[in-house]
């Protein structure tokens, strides 16, 4: 296990990307795990929405709300100390305009977020402008969009067909120019996210997007094995091989880090 004690920042994500050095996300809901995580060296710590799945055992992210999203993110603020923290915008928190979601953003940065995610492409260009405008650093979520499963159809992998490929494309660069300081591309073709990491200066962070990305994430739950059903194709439990959870963590970190994972099974 590796204990970092410098305190990762925003720039210093973007500075990790330019040197081609790949960037080891994980999510987080609570003070224990933060604190495991911090001391093994995770680059970054989402506070994500599928906390409403893997802790509030619901269908969907929808029914997550921001008093959620706040509270964990206060648990995971409070235990960390080195890696960048940086929560989820919950559904209906940021679609009405810049304003609602200035006011809510502000929420999860009083509440120890050092930046937050919403997801959308350029329709919500105007509210990342506003955002960082303001002084919040925001990263970007697209490709499968959780909180517009049903619209989607289901939990699909986006972006295989050409025109759905050219609108991600298109929301990429509009993102990018919007000011995002991150972007994450979730369940898109390798090639496609490797191309697309290429074209913008924002790090990328994949899950199921393939090794191409600035960096990876997943959810914490799903790379220590602890899920129902089939995991996903993307999924790699962690813990396999590995004697204990600050193990399987490391081994998560040394596999992002030595491009090892993800590897061509865990791809579209």
């Amino acid at each position: 296990m590796t204990t970092t004690t410098a305190k990762r920042t925003v720039p210093g994500l973007a500075a990790m990307a330019r040197q081609g050095e790949k960037i080891a996300m994980l999510t987080c809901y609570d003070a224990s795990f933060a604190s495991l995580l911090d001391r093994a060296g995770v680059d970054a710590m989402l506070i994500g929405d599928s906390l409403g799945m893997v802790i509030g055992g619901h269908a969907s992210t929808l029914a997550v709300t921001l008093d959620d999203m706040v509270y964990h993110t206060r648990c995971v603020a409070a235990a960390t100390r080195s890696a960048v923290v940086i929560a989820d915008m919950s559904f209906g928190s940021y679609q009405a305009s810049p304003e609602q979601a200035y006011a809510n953003a502000a929420r999860l940065m009083a509440a120890g977020a050092e930046m937050v995610k919403l997801e959308g492409g350029a329709w919500v260009a105007r509210t990342v402008e506003f955002l960082v405008a303001r002084g919040i650093p925001v990263c970007g979520h697209l490709g499968l969009q959780p909180q517009s499963v049903h619209r989607l159809g289901g939990y699909r992998a986006q972006g295989k067909t050409e025109a759905s490929a050219q609108l991600l494309r298109e929301d990429t660069h509009a993102l990018a120019v919007a000011g995002v300081d991150l972007l994450v591309f979730e369940m898109v073709p390798a090639a496609l996210a490797a191309t697309l990491t290429t074209e913008i200066a924002v790090p990328t962070i994949g899950i199921g997007a393939g090794p191409g990305c600035s960096g990876q994430v997943l959810v914490l739950y799903d790379m220590l094995g602890i899920y129902p059903g089939k995991p996903a194709r993307f999924v790699r439990n962690f813990m396999t091989g590995s004697d204990s959870i600050e193990g399987a963590v490391a081994a998560y970190i040394k596999a992002v880090r030595d491009g090892s994972f993800p590897g061509p099974e865990h791809c579209f």
